[in-house]
C-alpha cells in the first residue's frame, strides 16, 4: 500500500489537474483528495516537485520475441518499457513465427504476463503478411488480439484492405497501417532528397507515403472502420488525414518521437543509426507533424520501438536494417521538443501517450481515477540528463549522449514499483 504526497497531478482523461495525493491499495488507486492524512499501513512516496500522471500507453512497439530475442526478448522489452514510463505496450504482430494463428498469439500473451508491464499485441492483418489472405481475425480476436496490423509490410491490394476493414469494423477492433507502396521506393530508411543525394542512392519519396495513406483513408470512410495511419512522416500525409478527419470518427494518425525530433539532416550526421521506415524527412515535414499535435490531426504518440544489434547497424547505409529505439526517450524528447518550446502543454502531451491510444485500443489504461488501476508515472519534468546506454538488448539510438529535459523517475503498474530512478 502506497501513498504519494504533495505531487502536481495531472489526469488527461478527465482534464483535472493540481496539486492531490494518490493512495493505493492492492492493484486500485482508492483515494485521489488534497492532504489526504498518512497511514502507518502505507508507505509514503514524496512527489514534492514532481508530476503524477498515468502510466504511459505504447501501441507501436517491436519486442522480437519470438524469432530475433537477439536483439530484443519481451522482457527486457518491458524493462525498457517501465524506465521509460510506459505501463501498458501493444507489440507489433512483425515476428518469426508470425502472430497469425492461436499458438503465437497465446505465446507472446503468457510471456508478457510474466513482465512487470501490461504487455498486449496486435495479430497480423494477413497470413504470413503475404498480403493475400486474411488471418481468422474473429478467432484472434477471442484469443486476446488487441487490434489488427502488419506493420513492417504494407498491404499493397485495396481489395484485401477493404475486406480487413469491414472485418476490424464488425469486430469493433482497430486497425493499424504501415503506409509506404515499396514500387516507388528505390532504397528504403532514407528520405529522397538531400539525404539520398549524401548517399547516392535512390531513396524513399514522399509519395510512397501519401499515395497508400489517401487510399486508406478513403476505404476507412468508406467502411467506418476504426484505423491508425501509423509513424506518419510527411505533410502531405498529415493534410490529409486532417481533412479525413472532418469527415469520419474513427480516423487515428500517430506521430513518433524522432519524426517530431529530428530531420533527413540527421540520417546524414547519424547514419544508420537515424535510419528508419518511413525515413526521417525535410524541416517543413517535421514542422507539420507538430502542428497535427497541436491541433489533434495526430492525435496519438507511439514510439515504434525497433531495436537492431550493433553488427546489424554497422552495416552499410542500404544494408542496415531501418529503426531505432524508443520507448526510454520517448517522454523525455516530447517535454524537450514539443512542451518546452510551447507547442504542446504537458496536458496535451499526455493525453496522446496515454488517454488517446487506451481508448482507441479499448484498453483500461492511461487515466488516473478512484477504483481504477494503479498504474502511474512520477515525473521530474525539469531533470536535465544526459541519455545513456540503454536497459534494451539493443543501442540503436541516434540520441545515446544527448541532453533532454524531463525524466520518469518512478513507474507503478498494478500497484507495485516497477522502476524507481531517484
Amino acid at each position: 500500500m502506497y501513498i504519494i504526497k504533495n505531487g502536481y497531478f495531472i489526469d488527461p482523461a478527465s482534464g483535472v489537474e493540481g496539486y492531490r495525493d494518490v493512495a493505493i491499495m492492492e492493484d486500485k488507486i482508492i483515494a485521489i483528495e488534497e492532504n489526504l492524512e498518512v497511514s502507518p499501513f502505507y508507505s509514503e512516496i514524496d512527489a514534492t516537485g514532481l508530476i503524477v500522471a498515468p502510466g504511459l500507453v505504447d501501441v507501436h512497439v517491436h519486442f522480437r520475441d519470438p524469432g530475433f530475442t537477439h536483439k530484443e526478448d519481451i522482457e527486457s522489452g518491458a524493462a525498457a518499457a517501465a524506465k521509460g514510463g510506459f505501463t501498458t505496450v501493444v507489440l507489433m504482430a512483425n515476428t518469426k513465427p508470425a502472430v497469425d494463428n492461436a499458438e503465437t498469439l497465446s505465446y507472446v500473451l503468457e510471456k508478457g504476463r510474466g513482465t512487470g508491464i501490461h504487455v498486449e499485441t496486435c495479430a497480423n492483418v494477413t497470413m504470413g503478411m503475404q498480403g493475400s489472405e486474411l488471418v481468422p481475425m474473429e478467432e484472434l480476436a477471442k484469443q486476446g488480439a488487441a487490434g489488427f496490423t502488419d506493420d513492417g509490410i504494407p498491404i499493397m491490394d485495396a481489395e484485401m484492405v477493404r475486406q480487413a476493414m469491414e472485418q476490424a469494423k464488425k469486430l469493433d477492433m482497430p486497425i493499424s497501417f504501415h503506409e509506404e507502396d515499396a514500387s516507388l521506393i528505390t532504397n528504403n530508411g532514407v528520405n529522397r532528397g538531400k539525404a539520398s543525394e549524401y548517399y547516392g542512392i535512390g531513396g524513399s519519396p514522399s509519395e510512397a507515403e501519401i499515395s497508400l495513406v489517401n487510399r486508406d483513408l478513403q476505404l476507412a470512410l468508406e467502411t467506418g472502420a476504426c484505423i491508425n495511419i501509423q509513424h506518419i512522416s510527411t505533410k502531405e500525409a498529415v493534410e490529409l488525414v486532417r481533412r479525413a478527419k472532418e469527415m469520419g470518427d474513427n480516423i487515428h494518425a500517430e506521430a513518433t518521437p524522432h519524426h517530431f525530433t529530428l530531420t533527413e539532416d540527421a540520417v546524414i550526421k547519424y547514419g544508420t543509426m537515424a535510419k528508419m521506415n518511413p525515413p526521417l524527412r525535410t524541416e517543413a515535414d517535421r514542422q507539420a507533424i507538430i502542428r497535427g499535435l497541436q491541433d489533434g490531426t495526430i492525435d496519438l504518440i507511439a514510439t515504434d520501438h525497433a531495436p537492431h544489434t550493433a553488427e546489424e547497424k554497422a552495416k552499410p547505409i542500404t544494408e542496415a536494417p531501418s529503426g531505432i529505439l524508443g520507448l526510454e526517450t520517448a517522454l523525455s524528447l516530447g517535454i524537450t521538443n514539443l512542451v518546452e518550446p510551447g507547442h504542446l502543454s504537458m496536458m496535451e502531451l499526455l493525453r496522446k501517450m496515454t488517454v488517446n491510444p487506451a481508448r482507441m485500443y479499448h484498453l483500461d489504461a492511461g487515466y488516473l481515477a478512484e477504483d481504477g488501476p494503479a498504474d502511474l508515472i512520477l515525473i521530474d519534468p525539469k531533470q536535465v540528463y544526459t541519455v545513456e546506454e540503454p536497459v534494451s538488448k539493443s543501442a540503436n539510438s541516434p540520441f545515446i549522449g544527448w541532453e533532454l529535459t524531463g525524466r520518469v523517475v518512478v513507474t507503478m503498474c498494478g500497484g507495485k514499483l516497477v522502476y524507481q530512478g531517484f
